[in-house]
């Protein structure tokens, strides 16, 4: 009620018709008529009482349904994890594009969706290396960035970073043990980065 004066103090009043739960616009009325009753062309807005002894009982109170028979605590615990699940959706329609889905058949369909949680997976564990040291990155910049970190190929020297050196690019670059970021990387040099994160890969796989 208190955002709702706010919008009416700005004059600023309810445009939408569709107002969500958490929305002020839905304490506010649009009148179309004068006080003698005449219909007039531009609207007047002020707080729906009404709307606000409606909801005022519930003032306070946060319901949750669900099919579970853990114990109040819990199952308030997990939802407050719920917004880590939606923020992976958020990341999978934008992103990631994972929607539309350009395919009909079962298995495609399948290993489509199983190619956007693995890339999810590594995504994740990579935001939490990244995220450290009092910084925090979002996922538009992780990935804008990691897309950007292009390189220019010089024949008989090596390969130019054609990208600007920024925090993310070193917290990148310092999770995975190397640099790119030097005036021109060398074949040799190159060759043995590639060489490095193999290595890796097997000693997981041993693992």
């Amino acid at each position: 009620m208190t955002r709702a004066a706010a919008r009416l103090a700005k004059r600023q009043g309810a445009t939408s018709k569709k107002k969500s739960s958490n929305d002020a616009k839905r304490f506010i009325k649009a009148e179309h008529v004068t006080p003698d009753g005449e219909l007039a062309q531009t609207a007047s807005y002020s707080l729906n009482q009404e709307m606000i002894d409606q909801k005022a009982p519930f003032d306070g109170f946060y319901a949750l349904c669900t099919d579970m028979h853990d114990p109040a605590p819990a199952i308030i615990k997990l939802n407050g994890g719920r917004w880590i699940i939606e923020n992976g959706f958020h990341i999978f329609k934008t992103d990631f594009e994972a929607r539309p889905v350009y395919v009909r058949r079962d298995d495609r369909i399948k290993a489509h969706f199983m190619t956007c949680f693995v890339a999810l997976l590594i995504y994740k564990y990579l935001e939490k290396k990244v995220n450290r040291g009092g910084k925090h990155f979002t996922t538009e910049e992780i990935v804008d960035t990691l897309r950007s970190m292009d390189f220019l190929s010089v024949a008989g020297e090596g390969y130019i970073p054609t990208y600007t050196r920024t925090d993310l690019t070193n917290n990148l670059q310092g999770s995975a043990g190397f640099r790119t970021d030097t005036q021109i990387v060398t074949k040799q040099k190159m060759r043995s980065i590639i060489a490095q994160t193999k290595k890796r890969e097997k000693n997981d796989d041993a693992e």
